[in-house]
């Protein structure tokens, strides 16, 4: 079918084509071009809006690598059948999906290598102490909502992000509902609906879904052993401009992945040279041993730093800051207000109790070290196989042997008593990248014991090969 078609180049700044790609990709999402039409000739359009047969033709070639049209010399371009699908835009809510591959209430009884809170190394009882003293000191705040941010609460946030060198200053830490929510509030923060946010094609792909829950765009992006590829960055920073970027630097999960200082580097000139905002996600990193520099410090104009007690103190307490870019302090604590309903005193006065009692780190030494003995254990039972893996991270990743594949093998280990995440658990978006890993994490189980014997059963599935275990299903 051949349209009359005109776009509106009125929206937007930038060269034309590159308005009048974007024109077209709205177009499409808001059905005034249906799937199976037919773009206007070149010369056509050229003429129509006056502007040279090459403008036009550098659009058509930019939204055609957008994966939304297809053409052909002599037959014209049209737009694809799946342009919808393929360009992530917001979607009802019944077509998104909440759940990820984990099951939303665990089965009892088996062993969880699904999860990578903190270890129970005791924390409870030294929180509770600490949850008493608060309700004895501050009664009426922890009865009323939460209407003063005390000097504290940000010196605990500075404490808590601070890596070798780097001191964050506290007029740019915001105390947060854990890091997911930190991050979510950046996103809500310095984007808009529309918009497009990149991720690695593995990550923690929960922050994605809860990105296009509220409406943003997915792009995804090619990473190897060290981390994001700059070359793809670019190319993707070029393609589909996104506005913003969510970054693991340190202990990438799944993968463990670590970037070179010289990647950081790169990453950062590129997200300057094409004006995306940097999420970099610290969690793990703050357990990390390697001494380069975060993004924080190389790109500070354009980085939120988020960090928490999740992974290393104690998952129960939900607590996290963030690290903004100077004068965006404001902005931010109104954006997570916003998305969480507020932070609640008790939650943020245990936090900077926690951090700054010198609690949360002997917690988190402790932590780390009980992550590292059953880091050996798993060293031990699966020697002969190939999995990433680094000191104090409660987590691995697994290469899984032939024929294996993640799903089918997630599927066999669930059978014989022990839950594992496969590599469709951390999918930000639609890819046709094939991972055959598993993600293991070791700080769930209650006793090294409950770990060496799962892990065990992981080593008897792996050796026994898909002809130990036929599904008839």
């Amino acid at each position: 079918m051949m349209t009359s078609w005109i776009p509106d180049l009125s929206r937007g700044t930038g060269p034309i084509y590159l308005r009048l790609a974007d024109q077209i990709e709205r177009d499409i999402e808001s059905g005034a071009l249906s799937s199976g039409t037919k773009l206007p000739p070149q010369r056509n359009l050229a003429f129509d809006l006056g502007v040279t047969i090459g403008t036009i033709g550098r659009a058509y070639a930019l939204v055609r690598e957008r994966g939304l049209v297809n053409g052909e010399v002599g037959r014209g371009t049209y737009v694809l059948d799946h342009g919808r699908d393929a360009i992530r835009t917001v979607e009802a809510p019944e077509r998104l999906s909440f759940g990820g591959t984990r099951h939303l209430d665990p089965p009892s009884g088996k062993i969880r290598f699904d999860s990578t809170a903190a270890p129970d190394i005791g924390q409870g009882e030294r929180i509770g102490a600490l949850v008493a003293q608060i309700t004895r000191d501050h009664p009426l705040d922890v009865a009323s909502y939460t209407r003063r941010f005390p000097d504290h609460w940000f010196e605990a946030g500075s404490q808590w992000l601070a890596k070798g060198p780097f001191k964050p200053d506290m007029a740019c830490i915001v105390p947060t509902l854990g890091a997911h929510a930190a991050v979510i509030a950046a996103i809500a923060a310095v984007t808009a609906p529309g918009d497009s946010i990149a991720f690695e094609h593995l990550t923690y792909s929960q922050v994605a879904h809860s990105a296009e829950l509220i409406g943003r765009r997915i792009a995804l992006v090619q990473s190897d052993n060290e981390g994001i590829l700059p070359d793809d960055f670019e190319r993707v920073c070029a393609q589909r401009h996104p506005k913003m970027a969510f970054v693991m630097t340190s202990a990438q999960n799944p993968t463990v992945a670590t970037m070179p200082p010289s990647r950081r580097e790169a990453i950062a000139e590129i997200a300057r040279k094409h004006n995306v905002w940097l999420i970099e996600d610290n969690l793990y990193g703050a357990m990390a041993e390697d001494d380069y520099p975060l993004l924080a410090e190389i790109a500070p104009e354009r980085t939120f730093l988020v960090g928490g007690l999740s992974k290393s103190v104690a998952a129960g307490v939900r607590g996290g800051w963030i690290h903004c870019p100077p004068h965006f302090q404001r902005r931010l604590r109104i954006a997570h207000r916003m998305v969480t309903g507020g932070m609640p005193f008790l939650l943020a006065e245990l936090c900077a109790r926690l951090v700054l009692s010198g609690e949360a780190g002997d917690i988190r030494d402790k932590s780390m070290a009980e992550n590292n003995a059953r880091l050996e254990t798993a060293r031990e039972i699966l020697t002969g196989y190939d999995f990433r893996w680094q000191r104090n991270i409660p987590f691995f990743w697994l290469d899984l042997p032939d024929p294996w594949l993640s799903s089918t093998f997630k599927h066999a280990a669930s059978e014989r008593g022990v839950l594992i995440d496969d590599a469709d658990e951390f999918r930000a978006g639609r890819s046709d990248q094939v991972s055959h890993h598993i993600r293991i994490g070791i700080s769930a189980p209650r006793t090294r014991q409950e770990v060496r014997d799962g892990l065990g059963i992981v080593r008897r599935l792996i050796d026994d090969g898909r002809a130990g275990y036929v599904s008839f299903d």
